[in-house]
């Protein structure tokens, strides 16, 4: 008799710890299911360019480019080293673009980018496009034109001089700002050598 009631209190205990587990289990998938829906990890979505903007003390830069342009691309990246938000967007039809962004022929490059009201066309360097929004000259935009060796996307071992030009929907330009290729180099531009192949 003493044998059974031991028997019976084993099995009771063991219903109880199995309980027990049973519960901690459904409280963990509960917790589980509120985080992962279906079983699944929750997905973590990028912000977009729009919401990068919106924390920026700058306003968003819109750059219009070839797919195959890698130049560009490197102009991209040093406006993003430069605290720039910046939303590329690859088009074949670049003349159309330069056409309705009012682009002198003469100041023309391989890229083009809105910043906030203004234009800016081709390798023109984070500092000069900060100074332009600071002083919101009565200007278009702004225009590095050509691709100068060691402008910003374009950087080369053997840089040369080249200017920023503002202009004004007349096209009329006038230096903004000089570049020397000694300033090219102390900048350390050099470092995206290579990446900006193809166009």
């Amino acid at each position: 008799m003493q044998a059974v009631r031991s028997a019976l209190s084993i099995i009771l205990l063991s219903t109880l710890f199995l309980s027990a587990c049973g519960e901690d289990a459904t409280e963990t998938h509960s917790d589980h299911s509120q985080h992962q829906p279906n079983g699944q990890h929750a997905q973590h979505s990028e912000p977009s360019p729009e919401t990068m903007a919106a924390d920026s003390e700058f306003p968003m830069v819109t750059v219009y480019k070839s797919p195959t342009c890698g130049c560009c691309s490197a102009w991209a990246d040093h406006m993003r080293e430069a605290g720039f938000t910046v939303n590329s967007i690859d088009r074949e039809d670049m003349g159309v673009i330069k056409a309705e962004q009012g682009i002198p022929r003469q100041l023309q490059s391989c890229h083009t980018a809105v910043v906030g009201d203004y234009v800016v066309e081709g390798h023109v360097p984070a500092a000069d496009v900060k100074k332009l929004l600071e002083e919101k000259p009565d200007a278009k935009g702004l225009a590095v034109p050509g691709m100068p060796l060691g402008s910003p996307g374009m950087e080369h071992p053997r840089p040369q001089d080249y200017a920023t030009y503002a202009f004004n929907d007349k096209g009329q330009a006038k230096v903004f700002e000089k570049h020397s290729a000694s300033e090219a180099k102390m900048s350390g531009f050099h470092k995206h050598e290579g990446e900006h192949a193809g166009h």
